[in-house]
């Protein structure tokens, strides 16, 4: 019975690559693009998490007008600014963001359904 070795494992953080990962720089800021569902037919599409330096006034502007249809720049407690847009406009929005140079593809999460 002393023959074998048993080796007792020793506490192990499975978040711990998480945790390094998002800690110090090279931490990817996420664009999220989320749809949320009103009354009946209708919806919304808030943006969040774009760089403090963008004009929003001016992207929501543009927005607007690339795809018919109405919107708002919120001021959340928590998230900050955050972009609202008639409607599911969530490819639309990916394609113009990047399109325009705001962001990267692979920084934009799409979010619902």
């Amino acid at each position: 019975m002393s023959d074998l070795d048993v080796q007792i494992p020793t506490a192990f953080d499975p978040f711990a690559d998480a945790n390094a990962e998002d800690s110090g720089a090279g931490a990817k800021d996420y664009v999220h693009i989320r749809v949320q569902q009103r009354n009946g037919r209708k919806s919304l599409t808030t943006v969040q998490g774009l760089k403090k330096e963008f004009s929003y006034n001016k992207i929501l502007k543009d927005l607007k007008k690339e795809f018919c249809c109405n919107g708002t720049v919120v001021q959340d407690p928590e998230l900050g600014q955050v972009i609202q847009l008639q409607g599911d406009q969530r490819k639309n929005v990916s394609t113009f963001l990047v399109q325009a140079g705001i962001v990267r593809k692979e920084n934009i999460k799409i979010h619902g359904f």
